[in-house]
């Protein structure tokens, strides 16, 4: 039966599309994501959808309970279609039918103890049954259980670097979800590093006041595209990273990537270790001078090399070539 479903830009579609995306977009980044998929799908020539769960004003306490709720609501958005896509194993845990499970990291990774009691398990037999799964990274198909289904991952398309500009900043940070992506720890070693007239720029999460240290909000993914572009350094002390987008686009606008190695399918740090392994360091401090006054010559060019693989016409061959036969047969 063909009903009307609404897409992620608000229009109407009243035809049952080739595909439909079941959108959890509970970040930035998944939504980035999600609209990025749905847009090299149309691009290889499927009708689409892309439905989005309506979150609400404040979530509950505890993991457990956000997801059961964030699961449910995914499982309304369903309507017809000749495939779905689910955009994460949370928006799958409770579907209506099967289809394609698509995610950056897993339940079974990053939902340790009493955090995943109940998703763990279910995300394990949703694994098994999936038409196809499309984790964003090979890490993040590991970090699971072993499961016949077939696979194929899709890394979300980043756009390459355009040389030029001024660096005006010294460094830029993340500010939002302050513990798992280490602002204090960031803090910590920029406070040891930095040196009169040198300014970190913390962007979004909660008002930061110290010395060399400047805060705003969250920009808008062009502004943040540009003020990347003005950075030398982009700084990060995840304890768990289950992607890594944003130092992934850190890297393809020329800025040099600090991290502390963490665990987790952190798909920019392998690059990051092979364009100049000084950087990849718990010693962040270090490894802030380092990049500062020691920077390697090239390290912007081999950047963009190592980037090919994310680059939007290469996510648009792997997603016309495999990924809509692997979805529509």
């Amino acid at each position: 039966m063909n009903v009307p479903v609404t897409t992620g830009r608000g229009e109407w579609q009243a035809v049952a599309p080739d595909v439909l995306i079941v959108s959890l977009g509970t970040t930035a980044g998944l939504r980035a994501a999600d609209d990025a998929l749905e847009a090299a799908l149309r691009r290889a020539g499927a009708t689409t959808a892309l439905v989005r769960v309506a979150l609400p004003r404040a979530l509950p306490p505890t993991l457990p309970a956000q997801d059961f709720l964030l699961a449910g609501a995914a499982r309304r958005c369903v309507t017809a279609s000749r495939a779905i896509v689910y955009s994460t194993t949370t928006a799958a845990l409770l579907w209506p039918r099967p289809g394609a499970i698509r995610f950056d990291a897993l339940s079974a990774a990053n939902r340790p103890g009493r955090h995943g009691i109940w998703q763990r398990p279910l995300e394990r037999r949703r694994l098994a049954s999936a038409s196809l799964l499309v984790p964003w990274s090979d890490g993040a198909l590991k970090e699971g259980p072993p499961v016949a289904t077939p696979s194929l991952v899709v890394p979300v398309p980043v756009e390459p670097w355009a040389p030029g500009g001024t660096r005006d900043l010294a460094a830029l940070t993340y500010g939002a979800n302050p513990l798992k992506k280490g602002l204090d720890r960031v803090l910590a070693a920029w406070a040891l590093a930095r040196r009169e007239g040198e300014t970190l720029l913390v962007l979004g999460g909660r008002r930061v006041d110290a010395p060399g240290v400047r805060w705003q909000p969250l920009a808008s993914p062009p502004e943040w595209r540009g003020l990347l572009r003005r950075s030398r350094v982009y700084v990060t002390a995840p304890r768990r990273e289950d992607y890594g987008l944003a130092q992934l686009e850190a890297l393809a606008e020329g800025c040099a990537l600090v991290t502390a190695p963490a665990p987790g399918p952190y798909a920019a740090l392998p690059v990051a270790r092979a364009l100049d392994p000084r950087l990849v360091t718990d010693d962040l401090a270090e490894a802030v001078r380092a990049a500062l006054d020691d920077p390697v010559a090239d390290y912007a060019e081999r950047a963009a090399e190592a980037l090919a693989p994310w680059r939007p016409e290469a996510v648009d061959a792997l997603v016309k070539e495999r990924l809509v036969p692997s979805l529509l047969g």
